[in-house]
């Protein structure tokens, strides 16, 4: 790896921040609050061309990598957008790895340009309510029929699912114990989402209001053969080609929410004046924000690490794990030093640090949760028995 500034990369950096500078936090504190998805800030993300950074430019895409598009999403959150910004634009910067390394060439012409334009809204509906993080024990089940399959079940915490007009759709189409493999039986689906077959309601949550997340309950969708993404029964591996991708990029989103938390406690410190001096003079509290930075800035060079090998197809689960787990501990330390050193007022809405703090939390249970990853590097790199 050559730590050098890359030009491409410093000019992505600028033009994002010109982009998101265009919406505030108070944007962002009014849409958690009235719950309405950011069409604007959408928008702008689509004009500017940074959806579909990772698809093939035969496609209309940008044709670039991970690296680029954890650059990106680093700086929505750092901008003070946080998860809400993040997650409003998430798969449309990355999320089609499934369909760009598995899917058919139809698949692909018939959507990934759509992808491109903005036009199209998915969502991945993976979790289900009595699997959790066990995906081998889905029960969602694709039955063959002519044309294609009839899928019944139930999945939990989709996000977007009230905007999206079609499913990134795990399900089994063999039984668990009828499988040679736990991993085996499952197929991906790219499914339409039928309304009169999906019923869609919407989970309250603690943050990240301004994106829906949902419970969903499937009747007899119908999807044609057309829509399966790789093989039948591979669906497992077939999702697999995006998740280390996923650590990288959330790792991304949880640094930047560090680094706006960061950004408006330093200020804060620096104008706060108490006792005849500004509290940034204490070390009690510049020590904890010294100490933000320097695990923000290695939990970033681990997350740069990861990216490259994503980029060079170099096997990385360790480093893509251990960049999940590094900036979402640095993230969320650095959220709640700036609300100590804010105090009373950063418990208060109005100095945006609140949010931070719950996005941040977040980011310790999603899109995996810490104590995941430490069994994954337990078993998997050390070689330790499996403990689940």
């Amino acid at each position: 790896m050559d730590f050098a500034p890359i030009p491409v990369h410093e000019e992505i950096r600028k033009v994002v921040r010109e982009v998101c500078a265009n919406f505030p936090d108070d944007y962002w504190m009014e849409h958690d609050e009235s719950r309405e998805f950011p069409w604007d800030f959408y928008n702008a993300i689509v004009e500017g061309g940074w959806l579909g950074l990772t698809v093939p430019t035969e496609y209309g895409g940008a044709g670039l990598g991970v690296t680029e598009a954890a650059i990106v999403e680093q700086e929505i959150a750092a901008s003070g957008a946080g998860m809400n910004g993040c997650s409003a634009v998430h798969i449309g910067i990355f999320g089609f790895e499934p369909i760009i390394k598995h899917g058919s060439e139809e698949l692909k012409r018939r959507f990934l340009p759509r992808l491109v334009s903005g036009d199209l809204h998915v969502s991945f509906a993976v979790t289900e309510p009595d699997a959790g993080t066990d995906t081998t024990n889905i029960s969602t089940f694709a039955r063959k029929v002519e044309g294609g399959y009839l899928v019944s079940g139930k999945k939990v915490w989709i996000t977007k699912a009230q905007e999206a007009e079609r499913l990134l759709l795990l399900c089994r189409t063999a039984p668990r114990d009828a499988s040679p493999r736990k991993t085996a039986g499952m197929t991906l689906l790219f499914a339409e989402m039928d309304r009169e077959h999906i019923d869609i309601r919407r989970i309250p949550k603690m943050g990240r209001n301004a994106i829906d997340t949902n419970e969903l309950f499937i009747d007899d969708l119908f999807v044609p053969w057309e829509d399966r993404v790789g093989e039948e029964g591979a669906g497992f591996r077939t999702l697999l080609a995006g998740l280390n991708a996923e650590r990288v990029i959330s790792a991304n989103a949880a640094i930047g929410i560090g680094r706006a938390a960061l950004r408006r406690a330093t200020e804060y410190a620096r104008q706060r004046v108490v006792f005849g001096r500004p509290i940034g003079q204490n070390q009690g509290i510049a020590f904890p924000l010294a100490e933000a930075l320097i695990k923000l800035d290695a939990a970033d060079a681990v997350c740069q690490k990861a990216a490259w090998m994503l980029d060079h197809d170099l096997d990385c689960g360790r480093e893509a794990n251990a960049a999940k787990y590094l900036a979402a501990e640095a993230g969320f330390q650095a959220a709640d030093s700036a609300l100590s050193v804010f105090g009373g007022y950063g418990y208060s809405k109005e100095f945006h640090i609140e949010r931070y703090f719950r996005e941040s939390r977040l980011m310790r249970i999603a899109p995996i949760s810490q104590e995941m990853v430490l069994n994954y590097v337990a078993e998997h790199v050390l070689g330790l028995p499996r403990s689940y």
